[in-house]
């Protein structure tokens, strides 16, 4: 049998075996995602909104502590009150963006440095937590607590 031939079987036979390990079994106990791996839902959780408001605390509900290797998503909701910006490179590296919706829009950035809102809209975004640390997001040039949410990825 000729290389090429012997090279396209081998492929074909690749290709069309199944996947050790990505079945999705509920009855197994050794904690896989299934075949969406990290995107499944039973490694997914929903983290309270980001408020962006002239003079309000941009997280009524505190710091956050994230898992790695956990999918969160979280809104970022602004009032229109003020043109605001967030700000955190930190985080933003330390984390893998699936996605951020806006409007029905799906973006899918590589990476991201800010997010400022002009008027009043929300966004979505969908990460994976990577690098454990102490991070945080923020107002640009405020100083108060209640303009900073603290994020701690373990």
């Amino acid at each position: 049998m000729p290389i090429r031939t012997t090279l396209a079987l081998i492929a074909a036979l690749a290709l069309a075996a199944p996947t050790a390990g990505f079945a999705d079994d509920d009855d197994d106990d050794d904690g896989g995602f299934g075949a969406a791996g990290l995107l499944s839902g039973k490694n997914k959780e929903d983290l309270p909104p980001v408020i962006l408001s002239a003079g309000e605390p941009i997280s009524p509900t505190g710091p956050w502590t994230l898992k790695s290797g956990t999918y969160y998503e979280f809104e970022i909701q602004g009032d229109g009150s003020q043109e605001l910006t967030l700000v955190g490179p930190e985080f933003f590296r330390a984390i893998w963006i699936d996605e951020i919706v806006v409007e029905g829009l799906e973006i899918r950035p590589l990476g991201l440095d800010s997010i400022e809102f002009d008027e009043a809209g929300e966004m979505e975004v969908g990460f994976v937590a990577i690098k454990p640390g102490q991070y945080y997001i923020k107002i640009p040039g405020t100083k108060g607590e209640t303009q900073r949410l603290d994020i701690t990825i373990e």
